[in-house]
């Protein structure tokens, strides 16, 4: 075996020429071996030790074990980005190009020293990463979605549809689930719409969760459902499964993307309809973003109560304007005003999640879709978060508020057993008081 670089003193040069000299030969070496995913580590680090002593170099340990990290990285994980992935504050991972890549951190967007060699090492790093799923990406098929075995969510693009080089995002998935007490802690909502939104899940009220990208959706879903009793069979439909309800009877849909043939693919749309023969007592999807929006109203609308899901939208307004134009989307040639009639009939609640400028998560507003007057739908907010300002170190300051008037589907929480006090929706002891003269 010849040496990649004469021993002494080693540029960082020199560093890149052995690390891709170790690479080469270990990949060689596995081309040969069926290996179980159990065993690779240690045959590659095997290996990995064995060619390195044949080069007689004498590395100083720091630099060699990162050497040998970099090596691990690139022949059992995602290469330069796999750091990123184990670092536990790190949200998501977005490669743009081989010179650029971003993190977010703690709601924050950060610019990382990290880079690939070329356009060539971010597509193989795709490729190790869609292959295995039996996905695949080229100039004919130029974007993937899929879902990494931790659950995260995948995204590539490469030429020609990625202009500036091959393109990876990657959100990464919770290793732990966050509770409501974490949220209040967080300061992402206060106690009292925590209470209000349990009584409404316990309620079988129909709820969307509004939001931008990033905003948290996912997350809150995950609590709400959490609320879900046990004795009650729960399906959910997602793109790429990153729920984790806790709860034994559910069965858990997932879309798939069409074969090499073009069969094969079961969209939203083809998992909610079939959910509806599955004898569902809740319904969650994941997102709706298409025609599936109609299935899912039809679904709330003809005894699936409790049913909960996402959408993309700026304001419960927007959220109402979107699921109009999603309905539309289905095919279905309907008059406006039925479109808003089976929105207003099936739709309870919207629970508006937004990521403010300076990183934090918060429920924004928890609004009641409180019916039609004339063409137009109602809209009450319950709660909502009154920002006040910013600080001079760009933190936002507010706070989450009761707007003092209590929903209509009140009576609902009541016949459910739950009694909420008339503090959480914004009465003060003085208001009480009163109240309790008035009822003597």
């Amino acid at each position: 075996m010849t040496t990649p670089i004469a021993p002494g003193r080693l540029t960082s040069a020199d560093l890149v020429k052995l690390k891709y000299f170790l690479i080469e030969n270990i990949s060689r070496a596995m081309e040969g071996e069926a290996l179980p995913v159990a065993s690779r580590r240690d045959f590659v680090l095997e290996r990995l030790k064995g060619i390195y002593s044949q080069t007689k170099l004498q590395l100083p340990e720091d630099i060699r074990n990162q050497v040998f990290k970099e090596v691990l990285d690139e022949l059992l994980g995602y290469g330069p980005i796999q750091p990123l992935l184990d670092d536990d504050d790190v949200s998501e991972v977005m490669v743009n190009g081989p010179k650029k890549v971003y993190i977010e951190k703690k709601g924050r967007l950060i610019r990382t020293p990290v880079t690939f060699e070329d356009d060539a090492h971010v597509t193989r790093i795709i490729e190790r990463i869609v292959l295995p799923l039996g996905r695949r990406i080229d100039a004919d098929n130029a974007t993937v979605d899929a879902r990494l075995p931790d659950g995260s969510r995948v995204n590539a693009v490469v030429p020609p549809v990625s202009i500036d080089g091959p393109s990876i995002t990657i959100r990464k998935f919770g290793k732990g689930k966050l509770s409501i007490d974490q949220l209040i802690e967080f300061g992402s909502l206060t106690r009292g719409m925590a209470d209000f939104l349990h009584a409404c899940v316990l309620s079988r009220l129909n709820i969307v969760i509004s939001g931008g990208t990033g905003s948290g959706k996912t997350t809150l879903l995950n609590v709400l459902s959490s609320y879900i009793p046990e004795d009650e069979r729960i399906v959910t439909i997602e793109d790429a499964a990153e729920l984790q309800l806790q709860q034994d009877h559910i069965v858990r849909l997932e879309t798939k993307t069409p074969n090499s043939d073009g069969n094969g693919e079961r969209t939203i749309r083809d998992l909610v309809r079939n959910s509806l023969r599955m004898r569902p007592d809740r319904i969650v999807v994941g997102e709706v973003r298409g025609g599936e929006a109609l299935d899912m109203l039809q679904a709330m609308n003809t005894g699936h109560d409790g049913s909960l899901t996402t959408l993309h939208a700026n304001t419960p307004r927007d959220a109402i304007s979107r699921l109009e134009t999603m309905v539309l989307m289905s095919g279905m040639d309907l008059p406006l005003k039925v479109v808003r009639q089976q929105i207003s009939a099936a739709v309870d609640l919207i629970v508006q999640q937004s990521r403010l400028k300076d990183g934090t998560r918060k429920v924004t507003a928890i609004t009641e879709v409180a019916g039609m007057e004339g063409d137009t739908i109602v809209l009450t907010d319950v709660f909502k978060f009154d920002q006040t300002g910013i600080t001079t170190d760009g933190k936002v300051e507010g706070a989450l508020k009761p707007t003092g008037i209590r929903p209509l589907f009140y009576s609902r929480l009541q016949a459910s057993g739950i009694k909420l006090g008339p503090e959480i929706f914004g009465a003060t002891a003085a208001d009480i008081l009163a109240a309790n003269r008035q009822r003597r």
